[in-house]
């Protein structure tokens, strides 16, 4: 059966403070949203990502999922239970795993256990015991409860489509704030499974904290580097950089010969431990003749972002007597950002010269060289 992951993006985070929800806000590098699209579609059980997300946050959602294959938005309601019952209705049917945009790391054994709890419940959601204790009051405690079997209810949860739509029938509408409390109003068995800490919802600035410190905590800086040469044939115009920048001649190479962009691939492949843009996309292979380079680069950033990791900024150095890239260097450097997803602030291009020393200074061939600064998950 189709498991489809649906997260529910539609808030407008106002606890947190702020103008953009906190959803679109970045942390480590991302946006909210994204680092649970990714946690969610990286997963070997889970066939699609959807995304519901508020009126009037289809620019914000494009930007945060850009390069994501999660079909197209979904527009919620002013209520919760109006945004997933819209998703519910998108999906149309199989099993669905309704998760909150406000938790951004969802460990890969959560949703096993989810999915496997499903056999023999109508639902499964992750639960955590609670460990403080429990008061009624405000200002002033008025008596304790007993919390020996109170839960704290997390997501992703886990239910057949029919049989939550179902129970949203039954419950005839509300503002539930998660599913499991809706399938329980209608009947439904739901089990619990071991959740995990690192689901904690981001509410309130010290949660913000708290998600920022765990980050530093699992995310190592990484730098690579690549270089990478081209010889002048043929006529031009030169693709470097991403653009076509007029010139006399052209450059000799099985792809488009873009050599910032070969060095910048070779930097991201490198800083994660990926190998080379060789091992990726091999000369001898004629898929990839006259191939334009923003590919390897985007497929670098891709594999980079699969495991986990974040591109801080990228800096290359075209080394060339011609021709002159003053008046081009603005537009790679927009280039670059776009193919990387990046910001320009995280994009440097440089170019500089050999003073007429060696096959760069003879005018026979354009060289550059890069650095990739990232962050990746630490192992062990």
């Amino acid at each position: 059966m189709t498991v489809t992951a649906l997260i529910v993006a539609a808030g407008k985070g106002e606890r947190l403070g702020g103008v953009t929800p906190k959803q679109f806000r970045p942390i480590g590098g991302k946006p909210v949203l994204r680092w649970a699209a990714e946690a969610l579609a990286r997963h070997r059980r889970i066939d699609a990502v959807r995304v519901v997300i508020g009126q009037g946050q289809q620019a914000l959602a494009q930007a945060a999922l850009r390069g994501l294959d999660v079909g197209e938005l979904i527009e919620g309601g002013t209520q919760r239970s109006d945004s997933v019952r819209n998703g519910l209705v998108a999906i149309g049917g199989g099993t669905v795993l309704v998760h909150d945009a406000a938790r951004p790391f969802c460990p890969e054994q959560i949703v096993d256990r989810l999915l496997d709890a499903l056999d023999g419940h109508d639902g499964a959601v992750p639960v955590l015991p609670m460990s403080d204790t429990i008061a009624r009051g405000g200002a002033v405690l008025e008596s304790s409860v007993d919390r020996s079997r109170l839960l704290r209810v997390q997501t992703p949860q886990a239910f057949d489509v029919e049989d939550l739509l179902y129970a949203y029938d039954e419950a005839g509408g509300g503002a539930a704030t998660d599913e499991s409390s809706i399938m329980l109003a209608a009947g439904l068995k739901v089990a619990g499974v071991e959740g995990d800490p690192l689901l904690d919802k981001l509410t309130t600035q010290a949660d913000w904290h708290r998600a920022e410190a765990l980050l530093a905590g699992r995310l190592v800086p990484r730098t690579g580097s690549g270089f990478d040469v081209h010889a002048f044939s043929g006529e031009g115009p030169i693709m470097l950089g991403g653009i076509a920048v007029p010139h006399s001649r052209g450059l000799a190479g099985h792809s488009d010969a873009d050599v910032a962009l070969h060095a910048i691939t070779d930097a991201l492949l490198g800083a994660a431990g990926l190998g080379d843009i060789g091992e990726h996309f091999p000369p001898s292979d004629p898929q990839w003749k006259g191939a334009s380079s923003d590919l390897f680069l985007a497929h670098a950033a891709r594999l980079l972002r699969a495991s986990g990791g974040i591109i801080d900024h990228v800096d290359v150095t075209v080394i060339a007597e011609e021709p002159k890239l003053g008046p081009h260097r603005s537009a790679m450097r927009m280039r670059i950002a776009q193919i990387l997803e990046l910001g320009t602030d995280q994009v440097s291009v440089k170019a500089t010269t050999t003073d007429g020393l060696g096959f760069t200074g003879r005018r026979e061939g354009i060289a550059a060289q890069a650095v990739a600064s990232v962050r990746l998950a630490r192992h062990g």
